[in-house]
């Protein structure tokens, strides 16, 4: 499977590149395409040192190549940049094409931190994202609650429950498959997209307990 990631070059995109190199072409997407093939070298350097050979790639091109060569598409990018990211990625995407929308709609306050679309009353993520995407039943929200820290340490085994909000069952359980690569990580069913503010409001739920309670990289796991 070809699996796109539009900033790619972050810490987020680092890490699914490095756990799905394993079994999957991974396409790293920038802006700037000779950055995203720079980062690809770095990964792909990485990968094979951390598991010996890969069955997958690691290349790296600008956004709307990636976009458009992927089947399924993740979005590790910031709220604030959804409309401007999306409106240039998402026209060139398969109609098939899953899109994964890992986005948190948060700001940091005196209090702490706070969900946007509670806060400002804006909308979450995911309706965000949907304006754009070509056929809104094929994106899927999942991946809020994962600790950057954690995922970018490829060989670091982890034990976190991660959200899944969706409409199409089989762009849903294509999802929960990548979940179930990463070691560790099982998928938890929220129900349709139009609930995806659940899983979305718990990443700033989950980070003032982690600062309260000086948690280090917590996650959620539900037993």
């Amino acid at each position: 499977m070809r699996i796109g990631i539009i900033g790619g070059t972050g810490g987020m995109g680092k890490g699914f590149a490095l756990r799905w190199c394993k079994n999957h072409n991974i396409m790293i997407g920038s802006r700037d395409s000779g950055r995203a093939s720079t980062a690809a070298e770095e990964y792909a350097k990485m990968a094979k040192e951390s598991f010996g050979e890969i069955n997958g790639t690691i290349t790296g091109g600008d956004n709307a190549s990636v976009a458009a060569e992927c089947d399924v598409l993740i979005l590790s990018i910031p709220y604030e940049n959804i409309d401007a990211v999306c409106s240039e990625v998402c026209p060139h995407t398969k109609d098939e094409c899953i899109v994964i929308s890992p986005i948190v709609p948060m700001t940091k306050t005196d209090v702490g931190f706070e969900f946007i679309p509670i806060k400002e009353d804006k909308p979450f993520s995911y309706e965000m994202v949907s304006k754009h995407v070509k056929n809104k039943s094929r994106l899927v929200s999942a991946f809020h609650v994962i600790s950057e820290k954690k995922l970018v340490n490829p060989t670091l085994e982890l034990d976190y429950d991660i959200f899944v909000c969706g409409d199409d069952d089989d762009a849903v359980q294509i999802v929960n498959g990548l979940i179930n690569e990463i070691h560790g990580l099982r998928p938890i069913y929220l129900g349709p997209g139009k609930l995806s503010y659940l899983a979305e409001i718990s990443t700033p739920l989950l980070l003032n307990a982690m600062i309260r309670n000086r948690i280090k990289n917590p996650g959620i796991k539900i037993i």
